[in-house]
């Protein structure tokens, strides 16, 4: 089995734990046969209803459940690239949630106050919000290299600067909506319909072109780490800051580079929420989608294919929670499965002894000669 796969068993055994787990909880609180039903209703959630698809023939059953899934994993997709491309620097950013907030905004912004064609509006509204959240990003990038202040410190502290200048001001203040028909409206103006993102498969389904998108990024994160020098240069600096300057390898550079890109991938998630199903910036974006793709990336090792592939997992349990409810059972247990997974993760070192072969060394019988 080669390095890379044997890496990815911690993940896997960890997911697998945190479901067994979160299965004995629901048993030990109801029945085993509750806790099994339950786990099915999620599936269903989650990839479709497919027994009532074959009996019925309705494909609504099997599109609308995988479309939500899809723009859920859309957005732990990019919010985990945020953090795993930091990562992959050597840069811990916990402000994918501040940035995320931020692209959010300027997307809808763009959205609401530009007329253009849907040719032009789309990708106007994509790269602005991308380059809100790299901005964001680059704040704590430059404290961290111009004064040595610690990006865990200063991404953390944005994050509460973003709520605070974006849900209790601006959403709410300067650019909340007009107000309409004596109604009071949360949140900003309706983007125009050139800025919504194509639905993939009409009235059917949620699943719009947001999806196709956060996959080809993340194709293209996969590229440019591990196929580019500059991707090359940004590992090596991440690795050893110090070994990679001697070599020559620009580190500051890298490092800003790899912030600022964290920053756009984490904005570029806010402009699929906006664009793709809120349509504005309401009076709170709700999930914390940036604090989940810090889960997300560790479980996915940081490598962008395991990030798509934990993005992709999670994203089906997520979008089967509610179907919980229907057996008495919180909707936030995709959410306690994610983060007992994440737990089970950070004892890496512990999973890797427990599969370490042990390989046992024959003494030697040969008589020492004189």
């Amino acid at each position: 089995m080669g390095e890379r796969w044997r890496s990815a068993i911690p993940s896997v055994l960890s997911v697998l734990l945190a479901l067994g787990v979160c299965w004995g909880a629901i048993a030990l609180t109801r029945d085993a046969e509750v806790a099994a039903e339950a786990y099915l209703q999620m599936l269903y959630g989650g990839l479709g209803q497919w027994p009532r698809y074959l009996e019925t023939g309705d494909v609504g059953t099997l599109t609308r459940p995988l479309g939500e899934a899809a723009i859920k994993a859309a957005l732990l997709l990019l919010t985990g690239l945020s953090v795993a491309v930091a990562f992959k620097a050597g840069l811990f950013n916990i402000g994918a949630q501040g940035q995320m907030l931020l692209g959010a905004l300027v997307a809808a912004l763009v959205g609401a106050h530009m007329s253009l064609p849907s040719a032009l509006h789309v990708p106007l509204a994509l790269l602005a919000a991308a380059a809100a959240g790299a901005v964001w990003a680059l704040i704590a990038a430059a404290l961290k290299l111009l004064r040595g202040v610690h990006e865990v410190i200063t991404t953390i502290m944005l994050n509460w600067v973003a709520v605070s200048l974006v849900d209790n001001w601006l959403a709410v203040g300067p650019l909340r909506a007009a107000v309409s028909g004596g109604h009071s409206i949360s949140g900003t103006a309706e983007i125009h319909p050139s800025a919504h993102l194509p639905r993939l498969l009409g009235d059917l389904s949620r699943l719009n072109l947001g999806f196709l998108l956060a996959l080809l990024v993340a194709l293209l994160v996969w590229v440019g780490l591990f196929r580019t020098r500059r991707g090359f240069e940004t590992r090596a600096a991440g690795l050893g800051a110090e070994a990679a300057r001697t070599a020559g390898i620009p580190v500051k550079q890298r490092t800003a580079e790899a912030m600022g890109l964290a920053g756009a991938l984490a904005g570029l998630a806010g402009a699929l929420l906006v664009l793709g199903t809120e349509f504005r910036y309401p009076g709170s974006l709700g999930a914390p989608y940036g604090f989940d793709g810090i889960a997300i990336a560790l479980i996915g090792n940081s490598h962008p294919l395991g990030v798509t592939l934990s993005a992709l997992f999670f994203g089906i349990l997520r979008a089967g929670g509610t179907r919980m409810q229907l057996l008495g059972v919180h909707k936030s247990f995709p959410e306690l499965i994610q983060g007992l997974a994440l737990l089970f993760v950070a004892g890496r070192l512990v999973w890797l002894t427990l599969l370490r072969k042990r390989r046992a060394v024959p003494a030697s019988t040969e008589v020492p000669r004189a």
